[in-house]
């Protein structure tokens, strides 16, 4: 039988499409709150796979809105109750469930302030939507496997509604239209992952790296891979891993590299040059044929605006995870030591 991850891996293009669909109007007003509200930085709170969808929204705020961004760190609401000053912060809470305590605190005490705060989550009547002044509902429907997916995909696409809302693009409209579109393109040329994935049964150690808008999707692949197959698998950013990291490198030692077109692309390529001086086992998510001829294995994706590439990107990353932890025998859908909606204060 096909298990609930699988489905919800190859369930992401149609959830994505009623997405887009459902709440253009409500991204289109919360955009006219922010401007409204013209905050002077905005502040993230989120745990888990949320964490780097908000690390995606820290890139993406940065880039198309020079925008700073902080991402919270949620004990300072509850374990020390010293919350920073957040009057003028646009304060955003990413939660699947909208169920967590800190992330509730946080987005409180923002409110409290005078901050203007927006929830993205996947549960309309959580406590989180409930408390924030605006809500958008990533609309991915029932998700039953404990390792998250398409609700990961989705709050990526949420923020990039929000872009596109604030910018009012033509050519960031486009591509947000055509999203459905290329994450089923993605899914069909991610198909042979499944037929070289053995190779890495035994694996016990993985680094994951990106750099820039997809740093995030570097630290969200490491995540399925420690979540289905219970290895070590640490993100970084490309220039971190030089600051001492590289040192784990040796030969045979797996590196997973996200590197598609855009601007990060120039130095991964250089990066991916060391890791083969070094005789590294590189697995390259990209676009870009020179990224790809660098690979032992590539995992392509379509070609896209670099914006918009971490929604395609993880696709194959989340491929990889689940086949891995197919050949190694392990449980799908209900990882050992987990559970789908975990409680922090």
């Amino acid at each position: 039988m096909t298990s609930y991850l699988e489905q919800e891996i190859y369930q992401q293009p149609a959830v994505i499409g009623t997405l887009l669909e459902a709440e253009a109007e409500t991204a289109a007003t919360i955009a006219a709150a922010i401007r409204a509200f013209d905050p002077a930085f905005t502040y993230i709170a989120a745990r888990g796979t949320s964490d780097n969808a908000a690390r995606y929204a820290q890139y993406v705020l940065g880039t198309m809105l020079r925008m700073p961004v902080a991402l919270a760190a949620p004990s300072l609401h509850t374990i020390y109750e010293t919350p920073p000053d957040l009057s003028r912060a646009l304060c955003i809470g990413i939660s699947q469930s909208g169920a967590s305590t800190d992330i509730n605190r946080a987005l409180a005490d923002a409110k409290a302030q005078g901050a203007l705060t927006v929830a993205i989550t996947n549960n309309p009547e959580s406590a989180l939507a409930q408390a924030a002044h605006h809500h958008l509902y990533i609309h991915a429907g029932p998700e039953r496997s404990v390792a998250a997916t398409k609700t990961y995909t989705t709050e990526l696409v949420a923020v990039a509604m929000l872009i596109n809302a604030l910018v009012i693009s033509d050519s960031l409209a486009s591509s947000l239209a055509a999203l459905p579109a290329l994450t089923q393109q993605t899914l069909e040329l991610s198909a042979p992952v499944k037929d070289w994935v053995q190779r890495y049964r035994y694996m016990e150690k993985l680094v994951t790296i990106g750099r820039g808008i997809n740093y995030c999707t570097a630290f969200e692949i490491g995540l399925k891979c420690k979540e289905l197959n219970y290895i070590t698998a640490d993100g970084y950013s490309e220039a971190d891993f030089r600051h001492g990291p590289l040192a784990l490198i040796a030969p045979g030692f797996p590196a997973l590299v996200v590197a598609p077109q855009g601007a990060a692309l120039p130095g991964l390529l250089e990066f991916l040059d060391l890791l083969r001086e070094r005789g590294a086992e590189t697995l390259v998510i990209s676009n870009d044929e020179a990224a790809i001829e660098r690979a032992r294995y590539a995992m392509r994706i379509p070609e896209l605006p670099e914006w918009i590439s971490p929604i395609c990107a993880v696709l194959p990353g989340q491929l990889f995870a689940m086949h891995l932890a197919g050949e190694k025998g392990y449980a799908l859908d209900t990882p050992r030591g987990i559970t789908k909606v975990t409680i922090t204060e």
